[in-house]
């Protein structure tokens, strides 16, 4: 594993990265993981009693406020891209492949250990995208609340551990969050985004699906021989995350793209 003190990275820190103490917030995950199951009843109480709450009154326009919303988590995932994203670039072209699955230092390393905090810590409020769908009387997509549950319940559930594979999972999320939210910010604001656009960012979903079944399958045959630190239960729920993401993506590309006289759309989820 490599240490705090063996990387330099041609990266400059910010001040507030530099302060990060992810020991602490590690700690405090390990004590209160369990809480983002709180989150979700939340959620799902809130979500179905909205719907029907919702049911008899006419929906809301919120134009302004999904706008702003969709713009502060496309410059959010923007950011957190390039941090990770370079961070991961530099592990990859100084220690290779496996290095960059299997090594823990994107939990402590620096750049990324704030991004990775702040990355497990968004997937709480980012279950206010539902309350957009359910105001303005838009369809709820199963697949849209399924993933935002489970990826909440994953990210804190993993975090605590420091589980290899983390840097991919955290760094390919960011970055079709930063197209996602990008082309949702576009959107609500009114302007015509290509059809391609959107064909591409539900592709992109769909091959971060394939990817992370590929990560959590290295993790898996690498852990065997060591230096691969997580754990067996880890490695089935990640597998079995992906593998249920990749089946639901692919349909909805099928139900949405190739499927004759059906308009173009995307799945505000991955």
């Amino acid at each position: 594993m490599l240490n705090q003190s063996d990387f330099y990275l041609p990266l400059s820190e910010y001040s507030f990265e530099r302060r990060f103490d992810e020991r602490s917030a590690i700690e405090w995950m390990q004590a209160n993981w369990s809480k983002s199951f709180v989150f979700s009843a939340l959620y799902v109480t809130l979500v179905f009693g909205g719907q029907h709450y919702m049911k008899p009154r006419p929906k809301l326009n919120l134009r302004r406020p999904l706008i702003l919303w969709s713009l502060s988590l496309a410059v959010f995932s923007i950011i957190g891209a390039i941090r990770t994203g370079s961070y991961m670039f530099y592990i990859l072209s100084r220690s290779g492949f496996r290095q960059s699955i299997c090594d823990q230092s994107f939990y402590n390393g620096p750049v990324s250990k704030f991004w990775a905090y702040a990355f497990v810590l968004s997937k709480a409020p980012e279950l206010g995208d539902t309350a957009f769908i359910v105001l303005r009387k838009q369809k709820l997509l199963f697949l849209h609340w399924y993933h935002h549950i489970t990826v909440l319940l994953y990210s804190w559930y993993s975090y605590k551990d420091m589980v290899a594979g983390g840097g991919w999972f955290m760094t390919m999320n960011y970055t079709v969050h930063a197209l996602m939210y990008s082309y949702y910010a576009a959107r609500a604001a009114g302007l015509r985004v290509p059809r391609p656009f959107a064909v591409l960012i539900t592709s992109t979903q769909i091959g971060q699906m394939g990817m992370g079944l590929m990560v959590s399958g290295l993790v898996y045959h690498w852990m065997q021989h060591g230096g691969c630190p997580s754990r067996l239960d880890n490695i089935f729920w990640a597998s079995l995350m992906y593998f249920s993401y990749l089946l639901l993506f692919a349909n909805f590309f099928y139900q949405t793209y190739l499927r004759p006289n059906d308009q173009a759309k995307i799945v505000k989820t991955e």
